[in-house]
Parts: C-alpha cells; structure tokens; sequence
C-alpha cells in the first residue's frame, strides 16, 4: 500500500474548518467540515447537514463529493475532514466510505484534525479495504471496474 502524501495539509485543512462552521447540526450539535482538493488543485468543500429524520443526514464529506461532481470534477488528489468539537480525529462513516470508493484510489489520502492539532493521515485503503463493486457499462457498452 502506497504511504500516504506528506504534502502539507493546512490550507486543505483549513478549508474544511471553514466549512464545518457553515454545518447545519441542530441536533447533535457536532459540526463536520470536509474539503476535497481536486488534481488541478481546486478546493471543494462540504459541512454535515442534519436531519430530524437522522437518516437523513448528510455528512460533510458526501457533500463536498456531491458539490465536485456537480461542477463535473471527477479527479481528486486527498481529502480533509475537521470535527472542531470532537476530542479524536473524525473518520469517515462507511456510507462516506463507500461512496468514495468510486472515485478514489485506495492510496488516496485522507487528513482528520479534530479539537486539538494533531492530524491524522491515512489511506483510503486503509479505511476501507474491502468496498463494495460493480461493473459499470461505459458510454460504447464496455464494462469497467469501479475500483
């Protein structure tokens, strides 16, 4: 498994601590705040948007994701996750975790900064080495793995 980048996160962090002050978390009051750099070095960010339905919850990082593929980014370089409230660096959640998995590969880095200063890095791979996959069809009828 390939080690996971030493470039420095901290603008990439601190786009996500920006982002976790827009979170909308009424109910657990536990702001979540998510930036994916994207290879052409474009930053998209996500905040975790709660629900009182708590399904229906949408985590910061499926947010940033959705808001790159909306702009049409499909090629990501590493992702940033701050939880400015938790006493332990947020991991992604396996929904989060598997729907990266169709747009990372699993030496994808993936920085996690709660409260204090201290960041962790790991892969994705790491995270979540065995995703789920399916064989998606291409435009000219081909199959493709996701991962």
């Amino acid at each position: 498994m390939k080690a996971p980048s030493r470039v420095p996160f901290g603008p990439l962090l601190a786009a996500a601590r920006k982002a976790a002050r827009m979170a909308y978390a009424p109910y657990s009051r536990f702001p979540v705040g998510a930036a994916l750099e994207t290879e052409d070095g474009r930053i998209v960010t996500g905040c975790n948007i709660e629900n009182a339905s708590y399904g229906l919850t949408i985590c910061a990082e499926r947010v940033a994701l959705g808001a790159a593929l909306s702009q049409g980014l499909r090629r990501f370089k590493r992702l940033a996750i701050v939880a400015p409230r938790s006493p332990h660096p947020p991991s992604p959640c396996g929904a989060c975790r598997q729907v990266l998995a169709e747009f990372v590969p699993p030496g994808f880095p993936i920085a996690m900064q709660g409260r204090t200063p201290a960041v962790t890095i790991r892969t994705f791979g790491s995270l979540w080495p065995l995703p789920f996959v399916l064989k998606k069809t291409t435009r000219r009828g081909r199959t493709a793995q996701t991962t």
